[in-house]
Parts: C-alpha cells; sequence; structure tokens
C-alpha cells in the first residue's frame, strides 16, 4: 500500500509551480491557492515524485494524461467557478482536475469513460475531504442529464464540436470551457448559454489535448 506524504520539499516544489503559473499569465488567486493547496505528486505513480510539480502533463494509463498544470489553472480561470456551483467535467482522467474544482467549493460531477481509470476513483485518497465530488462511468457527449442544469461545464480532452447536449444541459446564463478541434492542436473556447438559449463564444489560445472519445471502454 502506497504511503502518501506531502514533505516541505513537495511544498516548495509547490510554490515555485504557482511562481512560475503568475509568471504564464494566471491571476486568479483563489486558483493559484487551490494549486498550492494540492499535493499533485499524490496523483502521479511514485516514479514521478520528483518531478510531479514540472509544468508539464504525463501519463496516467489508458492512453491518458495528468493535465499540464497551467492547462489545469487555465481551464479553471476561464470558468471562473463560485462556490457550490454545480459543475460537469468531462474526462476524470488522474481526478487532479476534478480535486481542483473541488477545493474552489464547486459540486462536482465527473464522468469517466475508461473504466479501469473509473474503477481507480474507487480508491480516491480524498475522498472523505471532498465529499462534494460525485464520480460517474459514462459518454462524455450524453452527459449527465438526469443530474442538470449545470452552472459550468469543464471538458478535459479535444472534443470535435461543441457537444450539444452538453449544450442543453448547461443553464441559461451557464459557461462551458472545452478544447474544440481535431488535429494536433485545439482552440480554447468559452462559450455562455444566453437567456435566449442562444451561444455566445470565446476563442482563447491553442492547447493540446488527448481526443474526446464517444461510448464507453
Amino acid at each position: 500500500m502506497r504511503q502518501y506524504t506531502d514533505t516541505y520539499q513537495h511544498k516548495g516544489l509547490r510554490k515555485q509551480l504557482v511562481d512560475i503559473l503568475k509568471e504564464r499569465g494566471i491571476t486568479n488567486q483563489e486558483v493559484l491557492n487551490a494549486i498550492n493547496n494540492i499535493p499533485r505528486h499524490y496523483f502521479l505513480d511514485s516514479a514521478f515524485d520528483k518531478i510531479a510539480y514540472e509544468d508539464r502533463a504525463f501519463p496516467i494509463g489508458e492512453g491518458q494524461t495528468i493535465s499540464q498544470p497551467y492547462t489545469v489553472a487555465y481551464q479553471t480561470q476561464l470558468l471562473d467557478i463560485k462556490r457550490n456551483e454545480k459543475v460537469l467535467e468531462i474526462g476524470t482522467g488522474s481526478i487532479y482536475q476534478t480535486t481542483v474544482l473541488a477545493e474552489l467549493g464547486a459540486k462536482v460531477y465527473t464522468i469517466e469513460r475508461q473504466r479501469k481509470l473509473y474503477d481507480q476513483h474507487k480508491n480516491y485518497f480524498f475522498k472523505n475531504k471532498y465529499l462534494n465530488i460525485k464520480f460517474f462511468y459514462g459518454d462524455g457527449f450524453e452527459g449527465l442529464p438526469t443530474y442538470g442544469p449545470f452552472d459550468k461545464v469543464l471538458i478535459t480532452a479535444a472534443a470535435p464540436f461543441i457537444p450539444p447536449k452538453l449544450i442543453e444541459q448547461l443553464r441559461p446564463c451557464g459557461m462551458m470551457v472545452l478544447p474544440v478541434d481535431e488535429g494536433e492542436k485545439q482552440r480554447m473556447l468559452r462559450i455562455t448559454k444566453l437567456l435566449d438559449g442562444s451561444l455566445q463564444e470565446e476563442s482563447f489560445h491553442n492547447f493540446s489535448f488527448v481526443p474526446m472519445l464517444t461510448g464507453k471502454n
């Protein structure tokens, strides 16, 4: 059984990471505080312990990655999370991004399509701390209509298009943040659903994500 310890060295490396994120343009102090509070090395194999706070993605199995901290901070900042908002996350992955959302006080409903990764979530080491996370196994394109509408939707994989069923599950004035386009690079979009049901689209920087796939595996 792995022993989880958060040493002074780990905390120092996290502070350095937060400083890097500030230099790269992350200004939301609550997001920075969440990154500083969460031991990222817990979400990786112990072999990555010494490099867990480098600003890069790492493999977590099943062809998936734990996102680069800058990407996590960037998407979270765009979402502008408020305490007690209902957030639908597509792509649980390592649970790191999920935990950042929970640390900010959101009620997180997160979907994972990879059965092996989903089964690992049962051993989530913070399950008694973040009771505001609900885990689901399913197809992200379908969302969770039973639990909607949601204040915010976050997609953590490259969507080939804006999923219409997720727009339906977004409340009026709600926001969705997602990387869109097939290929090596994707545009980061923020979609706001207006009161009349129309969509306001904002485009930001380019990123590189693993593809968002239909169905379950």
